[in-house]
């Protein structure tokens, strides 16, 4: 048996305003939408991955969610552009990440990278 796929849900009584939040920041497509539940994608593949930790890294809290960027510097103007508070200010990690936390609005900590090697 194997791992064909692993979907991240985030609980919200906002879906719509959620979703927003996703298209805008990162430029994901809605793929199916009944209301309650909204499901945001884009054309990119990747392994299936589950990290388990005890911190985040450099003394940080345990991201809920990493999402790996092509241009972290792009999305982290656009989220300082639409009012996102960071909570991990923009650093190169040196274990080879460049990364920033923020909170989407039902909460989620988020932890925004890319490889810098």
């Amino acid at each position: 048996m194997a791992v064909k796929r692993i979907v991240a849900n985030i609980d919200t009584p906002n879906v719509k305003d959620l979703r927003a939040f996703y298209v805008d920041v990162f430029e994901m497509d809605v793929v199916m939408d009944q209301g309650w539940i909204a499901t945001l994608a884009t054309n990119g593949t990747a392994p299936v991955q589950i990290s388990v930790a005890s911190e985040g890294g450099s003394g940080t809290e345990v991201p809920n969610l990493s999402i790996e960027v092509e241009n972290v510097d792009q999305v982290y103007r656009r989220a300082k552009e639409m009012g996102c508070a960071i909570v991990y200010p923009l650093t190169e990690e040196p274990w080879g990440l460049r990364r920033f936390f923020i909170r989407d609005p039902a909460g989620t900590l988020l932890n925004i990278l890319a490889h810098t090697n």
